[in-house]
């Protein structure tokens, strides 16, 4: 059992001791957060090629259409449906601890508020660039999974002529997987000096009314970790799923806990999918997708804003309007917004028109998505790892994990031919 959990408890020990250092000396931890940013960096350049290989080769391997259609379309059940679970989650808790004591904040003035875009420009901006160059770009991740689809998609609609092609793709997916492997060796260091910097930063926020929503968002976010992703676990394999998913979310979990970003933690959520018996083709499809449009923990966030305000002008979330809006306005943060350029920004935006809000809460719920963004984005990277597992069980049927280990064997067989010839 050590030698299966060795790495990650090294890494989870190396976040703790930097979350210790970062609270022990404050701001001053800041000196080891380049050791930090290096890690992230390395992580963030395999990010482009990773997700377009990937996802290419997954539906140029594909038979027909037809499977990548109910791929789709299973994601989007499971995205919406645990979505909703997660408001419904939030807003229980806030129901059972609300408070009717007024907060003590500060309202400041933001200035001019620029109005976001157009939903058609947003639109345009989100699922297109307007050259090749622009795709190289994570902020551009949207388009880069429409343009690897259609390449999957010519390469396996012209035959036999792209065999070749479909073969250097697959060849080329496993090369970066590969190489989050390598580069994996270095997350301890990396991932203790970035997360001591981190808490060294926020600490000083984590005062006054703020420290509501901190105290509220936490342990709901660790429950929801460990009971919800455990039950979609176990909805998707029973216990031999329950026991996949926990021997290998903890590297994803430590990556998107200590650099607070879903899509720095893309490889290695691929690489745990992998080993957690995941088909090829709906992992390599659901989780690239899902780090920009499925945000478990952006729901969560958006529902912790909206009652925020409202205890802040003391008015009651607690209607049957209120809470309706409530839940749309997260699933929106959560899956919609989350993948257009500025879209927490435009997500908060908002909150505060279609409640009514002054301008001047704009800056308090933008500092509580700073407080938050580490628990946050934990939830939003694995969740795209459970939801994977829920889909696999829907499109593959209960010997799914069967048939994601014949693939993982047959790649690694692949892989060990040249040494032994």
């Amino acid at each position: 059992m050590l030698r299966n959990y060795r790495f990650p408890l090294i890494i989870l020990a190396c976040v703790v001791l930097g979350a210790i250092a970062g609270l022990v000396f404050g701001p001053d931890a800041a000196v080891v957060k380049p050791f930090g940013v290096v890690f992230v960096n390395m992580m963030f350049t395999l990010v482009v090629p990773l997700v377009f290989f990937s996802i290419a080769s997954s539906v140029a391997a594909m038979d027909s259409a037809k499977r990548l259609g109910k791929i789709m379309g299973s994601m989007m059940l499971v995205f919406i449906s645990t979505g909703i679970v997660a408001a419904i989650i939030m807003l229980t808790v806030l129901w059972i601890f609300r408070s009717s004591e007024p907060l003590n904040i500060t309202l400041t003035d933001p200035g001019t508020v620029e109005k976001p875009e157009s939903i058609g420009d947003q639109i345009v901006q989100t699922l297109t660039v307007n050259e090749f160059g622009e795709l190289l770009s994570p902020s551009n991740m949207l388009a880069l999974i429409i343009f690897a689809v259609l390449v999957g998609f010519a390469t396996s609609g012209i035959g036999k002529a792209g065999d070749a092609f479909r073969e250097f793709l697959s060849s080329a997916s496993a090369v970066f997987l590969k190489l989050v492997s390598l580069i994996m060796y270095y997350a301890p260091i990396g991932l203790g000096a970035y997360f001591a910097a981190l808490i060294g930063e926020l600490g000083p926020q984590l005062v006054g009314g703020y420290v509501r929503a901190f105290v509220i968002y936490f342990p709901v976010t660790i429950v929801y970790f460990c009971v919800a992703f455990t039950l979609y676990a176990y909805i998707a394999g029973g216990t031999k799923g329950i026991k996949r998913f926990w021997s290998n979310i903890l590297e994803p979990t430590a990556i998107a806990l200590g650099t607070g970003s879903s899509v720095a933690c893309l490889p290695a959520n691929l690489k745990a999918a992998q080993r957690t018996g995941v088909p090829r083709d709906i992992r390599e499809t659901i989780i690239p997708i899902g780090a920009t449009i499925h945000m478990e923990g952006s729901v969560l966030s958006a529902i912790l804003k909206i009652s925020f305000l409202f205890t802040l002008f003391q008015r009651d979330l607690f209607t049957i309007e209120n809470l309706l809006i409530a839940v749309g306005i997260a699933l929106l943060s959560g899956m919609v917004m989350s993948g257009i350029p500025s879209g927490g920004f435009v997500g908060e935006l908002m909150i505060i028109t279609l409640y009514g809000f002054p301008t001047t809460a704009l800056p308090v719920i933008s500092i509580i998505g700073t407080i938050i963004d580490a628990p946050a984005t934990t939830i939003n990277a694995v969740g795209d790892n459970s939801s994977s597992m829920l889909v696999a069980r829907m499109i593959d049927g209960k010997d799914w994990m069967d048939k994601g280990d014949r693939e993982r064997a047959e790649d690694e067989a692949l892989a060990a031919a040249p040494r032994t010839a």
